[in-house]
C-alpha cells in the first residue's frame, strides 16, 4: 500500500534539515552526548559510547519490541490506517504501575542498529500508518535520530510522533527541534514527591514542565488536516490515578496558564492495578480508577479553561 502522508501540501520538518545538512550535523552532536550522556532528565552522565549503560540501562543500541500499525492510539493519530509504533524498550521511568512493564522494566525486546530501526519507519509508511509514533524514546533520542537521517534518505515522509513519558531534557530536545512534527509526552504528575513516590523519578513536575513548555515553543498547538489528522503541535496525555494522585488540577491549570488553551489533552480512563499495583499494597494504586474520578478530571480541565479533548469514536472513516 502506498504511504499516506495526509494532506498533499504537508512535508514533515526533517526534510528541510535533510536537504540543508543539519539532520546529519544532529546526528554527530547526538553521538557525542552519549559520552556523558545528558539525554534524558536523569542527567546521569554514563560514558555509554564504552559500554556503561545509564540508569536507563541502555548502552549505545536501543532495544525495540515491536512495531506495527497501532489502531489503539487517539483519533487524530491512528486515522483508518493506523499509527506506525515503534515500541522501545528500558523506559527511563520506573513507575510502579507500568502496564507494559516486560518492556520498560524487564528489557524485553532485541537490540537493533538505526539501520533497522529505519527500515521499520520505511515498512510502516509502506503499510500506509499515517505516521511514524516513537514509544518510549527519551533515552534512545541519538540512536533515533541517526535512523530518521537514514530513512530521509530512503524517502521517509511521515510526521513523527515522539511519545515520552515527559522526563525529557533540554539537551535532547534541543537536538529533536525541527525534526520532531508531534509532541506528545505525558504530564504523570502535579507533585514532585508522588512522582518519586510511584515512579522514582525526582522532581518529576519541575523537568516535565520545562519540557514541555519547550516542546511546545517549538511546535506549538496540535494542526489537524481536513481528515482530522495530527500534522504537528503538541499533544498532551494525563493518566487519570485513583486517590487524585496524578494532580490532575495543578497540571490542568499549568497547561492552561502557561502552554495554551489551546492545548490538546488526552484524560486517560483506562488506570488498573498492573505490574507492582497489582500484587503489592500501593494504596489508591492498588484499585481501578472510577468513573466519578475520571468525570471529576474532566472538570478540573473545563474549569481551568481547557476544551480540545481526545474524544475516542470506534475508528476514523475515509472516503479514500
Amino acid at each position: 500500500m502506498a504511504a499516506d502522508s495526509g494532506s498533499p501540501t504537508f512535508i514533515p520538518g526533517y526534510r528541510a534539515l535533510l536537504e540543508n545538512g543539519e539532520l546529519a550535523r544532529r546526528v554527530e552532536k547526538a553521538r557525542a552526548h552519549l559520552a556523558s550522556c545528558d539525554l534524558c532528565a536523569w542527567n546521569c552522565r554514563a560514558n555509554r559510547l564504552k559500554g556503561r549503560a545509564g540508569v536507563c540501562k541502555t548502552g549505545v543500541l536501543p532495544r525495540v519490541s515491536s512495531a506495527f500499525p497501532h489502531m489503539g492510539e487517539e483519533d487524530c493519530l491512528r486515522g483508518w490506517r493506523g499509527s506506525g509504533t515503534i515500541f522501545f524498550s528500558r523506559c527511563n521511568m520506573r513507575c510502579l504501575f507500568c502496564q507494559n512493564y516486560e518492556l520498560s522494566a524487564l528489557g524485553e525486546g532485541e537490540d537493533v542498529s538505526p539501520e533497522v530501526i529505519a527500515a521499520m519507519m520505511l515498512h510502516l509508511q509502506a503499510q500506509g500508518c499515517h505516521n511514524i509514533n516513537l514509544v518510549s524514546p527519551s533515552h534512545v533520542v541519538a540512536s533515533l535520530l541517526e535512523a530518521v537521517l537514514i530513512a530521509a534518505r530512503d524517502g521517509l515522509i511521515l510526521p513523527l510522533v515522539y511519545n515520552t513519558g515527559g522526563y525529557d531534557s533540554p539537551a535532547a530536545l534541543a537536538l529533536l527541534d525541527g525534526v520532531i512534527d508531534i509532541y506528545m509526552p505525558d504530564m504523570k504528575y502535579g507533585d514532585a514527591e508522588v512522582g518519586r513516590r510511584y515512579s522514582a523519578t525526582p522532581d518529576y513536575p519541575r523537568h516535565n514542565r520545562r519540557a514541555v513548555r519547550e516542546m511546545h515553543r517549538q511546535v506549538g498547538d496540535l494542526a489537524l488536516d481536513e481528515q482530522g489528522l495530527a500534522r504537528r503541535g503538541l499533544l498532551v496525555r494525563h493518566l487519570v490515578l485513583p486517590g487524585g494522585l496524578a494532580g490532575t488540577r495543578q497540571v490542568m491549570r499549568f497547561l492552561a496558564g502557561e502552554i495554551s488553551r489551546e492545548t490538546y489533552v488526552n484524560l486517560m480512563g483506562q488506570y488498573r492495578p498492573a505490574y507492582r499495583a497489582a500484587r503489592e499494597d500501593l494504596g489508591p494504586l492498588s484499585r481501578p480508577v472510577t468513573r466519578e474520578e475520571i468525570a471529576e478530571a474532566r472538570r478540573m480541565a473545563e474549569e481551568a479553561g481547557l476544551h480540545r479533548f481526545d474524544e475516542r469514536r470506534s475508528f476514523m472513516f475515509c472516503g479514500d
